[in-house]
């Protein structure tokens, strides 16, 4: 358990009621490092959050001078405005929403805090967007293959993707019951229109992708499917070789033999990534398996990454390794 004390940094928490504010603050609570000053809710303001010691209070009436970071776990669209209050109180931000990653249309100076590859620059940043729960699974898995030259460039890079149902929110939508979910299997945002597509360009550029979202019928975690067509002399090993020379040091992703499973990342802040070769193909193609919790390192563990590095800890500080 977190036993705040006057050493630790003091944080906190702007829409600490919904799924990826709740994450980050059950992070928080097993960090020693900082104390959580303030946690926000407009519609539970006044109730106990999920830390002792900690009562919720509305947006307006938090104490933003009194923190060295905070966390924006907003509505999308609402954290920019936040964000700007923030930073004129001279407070650090964390913005867990889309309203600062690339392709808003409103970056504002912030840094992408894909924190396994960004790390120099989200140590500097006054203010960094954290990546989106898909963005952060292809981006992180196809990343190294591309700056290697792994890749064949010039064919498409398809990605079906699955996620559970924690990532469209806690507000109920009627098509999210569990009466509607439950035995069920379904493509969304089809046509290769799904939002995080913008970040994903901007961190591969160059790369033609073809990306198809499904709801998995669970709460939580994400299972993306990438067929990377690679070059002649490219398999699985020299993939899996890739990652390990661009992650080897990094506690937050486990490269595996086989290929990754939900169960071995939900209630976790690691990304796992597997690789296999196919037989029969024409055209070389590697299948690459990246798992995560969406929660996790797809929202909050991430978050919590870049806060570790923006703050002067070990990046891994306080993140949670085993399911």
């Amino acid at each position: 358990m977190n036993m705040h004390n006057l050493s630790q940094r003091p944080v906190g928490v702007l829409g600490a009621t919904g799924y990826t504010g709740l994450e980050v603050l059950r992070v928080l609570r097993e960090h020693d490092g900082v104390r959580v000053r303030f946690a926000t809710s407009e519609g539970r303001a006044g109730e106990e959050a999920c830390l002792p010691g900690v009562t919720l209070v509305s947006a307006d009436e938090a104490p933003l001078g009194e923190v060295d970071l905070v966390f924006l776990c907003l509505p999308h669209g609402e954290a920019a405005g936040w964000a700007r209050r923030a930073l004129a109180s001279g407070v650090r931000v964390v913005d867990l929403t889309a309203d600062h990653r690339p392709g808003s249309g409103r970056e504002d100076g912030a840094v992408y805090g894909m924190a396994d590859l960004e790390g120099p620059d989200v140590r500097e940043a006054r203010l960094v967007a954290n990546p989106g729960c898909y963005a952060t699974g292809v981006e992180l898995a196809l990343h190294p293959l591309l700056k290697g030259g792994l890749l064949d460039e010039g064919r498409t890079v398809v990605v079906s993707a699955a996620s559970g149902v924690t990532g469209a929110g806690r507000t109920p939508k009627r098509d999210l019951l569990f009466a509607e979910v439950a035995g069920d299997f379904r493509a969304y945002a089809t046509g290769n229109g799904h939002r995080h597509l913008l970040e994903m360009r901007a961190g591969l550029p160059g790369l033609d992708l073809l990306f198809q979202p499904h709801l998995l019928p669970v709460s939580r975690g994400i299972l993306e499917t990438i067929y990377a067509p690679v070059r002649e002399d490219v398999d699985a090993t020299a993939v899996r070789a890739a990652w390990r020379e661009a992650y080897g040091g990094a506690d937050t992703i486990r490269v595996m033999d086989g290929v990754p499973a939900l169960r071995d990342v939900v209630g976790t802040d690691l990304l796992a990534l597997g690789a296999v070769d196919n037989a029969g193909l024409g055209t070389p193609v590697v299948t690459v398996v990246a798992a995560l919790d969406n929660l996790g390192k797809g929202a909050a563990g991430q978050a919590v990454q870049n806060m570790n590095l923006m703050l002067g800890f070990e990046p891994a500080r306080g993140l949670r390794w085993r399911v």
